[in-house]
């Protein structure tokens, strides 16, 4: 399914530091696909910190033992294998400096990321990277515990939710980009139910982050509602002018 077009919006004037979104939630919330277009429609880069799991996962994938005998150690001694490389609105992660996009997202990697995403050392390493492609710029970052750990500072905090079979129906259809049937739907469900399961720890919602259920919200809709909290939050106090980029 092809992805909307972002809103012409005018960038809001950033203050004396670079500006930070955060955008929390559960898996398949939207998280990504939302972020990414907020970011565009800001004119910010999008910091997909789901992806450096991803990574990091594919990279222990290649050395070809079974999940089950990872350690700590081995999975955090191959995050010297993954960087970011930033592009005018993103930043996308490499393996061994090559692009792997296909693998990172692949079911394997799907299936083990949670296994990764749990270990501490693992979890500081990805922490640290985010804070390191932010500094300098205005970013819009998504994952988990980005407004509670990675910025608590951040200028915007919001965290999505929406309905289970909501979400594993919308996976299918970014997936397989036609409409699932009852029973796909239902068999996704269970496995997201799983996951929140495990990643419960790593999902929670900041004290001050505004709750956006999307269940029942177009994605221009969700877009339209934080780029509109993102404008009235970092916006100079008495100065409502854009910035002029020309």
């Amino acid at each position: 399914m092809s992805s909307p077009t972002p809103p012409s919006v005018p960038r809001i004037r950033p203050r004396g530091r670079p500006v930070v979104i955060a955008i929390d939630g559960p898996a398949a919330s939207g998280k990504s696909s939302t972020a990414k277009w907020v970011a565009q429609s800001l004119r910010y880069r999008h910091v997909d910190s789901g992806s450096l799991y991803r990574a990091v996962t594919a990279a222990r994938e290649r050395l070809g033992d079974s999940p089950e005998s990872w350690t700590e150690p081995s999975v955090l001694a191959v995050t010297s294998t993954v960087s970011l490389q930033p592009t005018d609105h993103s930043f996308i992660p490499l393996l061994d400096g090559e692009l792997a996009e296909a693998e990172i997202r692949g079911s394997k990697v799907t299936r083990e990321v949670s296994r990764v995403a749990r270990m501490p050392t693992v979890r500081n390493w990805v922490n640290e990277e985010v804070r390191r492609v932010a500094r300098g710029h205005d970013v819009v970052v998504d994952g988990r515990d980005i407004g509670t750990v990675v910025f608590p500072d951040a200028d915007l905090k919001v965290f999505l939710v929406a309905d289970p079979w909501e979400r594993a129906k919308r996976r299918l259809v970014q997936r397989y980009s036609r409409k699932p049937s009852d029973a796909e739907i239902a068999e996704e469900t269970e496995r997201l139910v799983q996951r929140d399961s495990k990643d419960a720890t790593q999902t929670v919602q900041a004290r001050d982050a505004v709750l956006i259920d999307t269940t029942y919200l177009t994605q221009t809709e969700q877009v339209d509602r934080i780029v509109a909290l993102a404008r009235a939050v970092t916006a100079r106090p008495g100065d409502t002018s854009p910035v002029d980029d020309q």
